[in-house]
């Protein structure tokens, strides 16, 4: 019993690391790698916007398909097979090389040159079979911690109400930030954005640095954060 919970233990612990690896290699931190991995593994159902980032990549989706049909039935097999193994006292050869396997393939996949060459592999394959607008918004846009993206909400006390984006933002062609556009009711504005005056009720999406960008809208943030809150202790006494 004790060397069928260690084999099993084993086999496990391998398999996990084995495709925190692949994961890795496809541009994934390897503590949201771990994380995520166990998750699927294990069918805990962990709903983080961390998950965005398997489910927009079509390598990540493929290595979290396996991932998850191998935790569903990997336990009811693995234990059945080692068990018949080890109740007929035959087969513990069979077995041992079967994990001595697993951590083979991962003592491979640690190997720095074969690291690589996967890295690259998988990339390619993403440049020739994504396109851009299908992979998730961390991937294309926040390439660093310093990078944001904002949805900034414009309110009637919005310092921003009223006033073009040029009028309140000097000198925006230096800063390290850029509105990509506005959005008013279903509408959408690519033109003349910085020359367009805001109005209550109209979104713009602001990307760069987040020092830069809390810096410049720093009050209208705070004015779009206290009245979302307001809205949400409305809605809660209303229910």
């Amino acid at each position: 019993m004790i060397l069928f919970l260690f084999i099993y233990f084993v086999i496990i612990l391998a398999v996990i690391e084995i495709f925190v690896i692949l994961f890795r290699l496809t541009g994934l931190k390897q503590d949201i790698s771990r994380f995520q991995v166990i998750s699927m593994m294990t069918a805990t159902g962990f709903t983080t916007e961390e998950s965005e980032l398997i489910l927009g990549h079509p390598i990540r989706r493929k290595l979290a398909t396996f991932l998850i049909l191998f935790g569903v039935f990997s336990l009811a097999v693995i234990i059945s097979s080692i068990s018949q193994f080890l109740s007929k006292g035959l087969g513990l050869k069979e077995i041992l090389i079967g994990t001595g396997l697993v951590l083979a393939v991962w003592g491979v996949l640690k190997i720095n040159g074969l690291q690589q060459m996967l890295a690259a592999l998988f990339n390619r394959k993403v440049t020739r079979q994504v396109e851009l607008a299908d992979l998730p918004i961390r991937e294309v846009f926040l390439k660093n911690k310093q990078d944001t993206l904002v949805n900034l909400q414009i309110f009637s006390d919005s310092v921003l109400a009223g006033q073009s984006l040029e009028q309140v933002v000097v000198e925006h062609d230096r800063l390290e930030l850029v509105v990509l556009f506005i959005k008013r009711g279903n509408v959408v504005l690519r033109k003349n954005i910085y020359k367009t005056r805001l109005q209550e009720g109209d979104q713009i999406l602001v990307y760069g640095l987040k020092e830069v960008i809390f810096e410049v809208f720093g009050h209208d943030i705070e004015v779009m954060e206290d009245r979302i809150k307001t809205l949400e202790a409305t809605e809660d006494e209303v229910h």
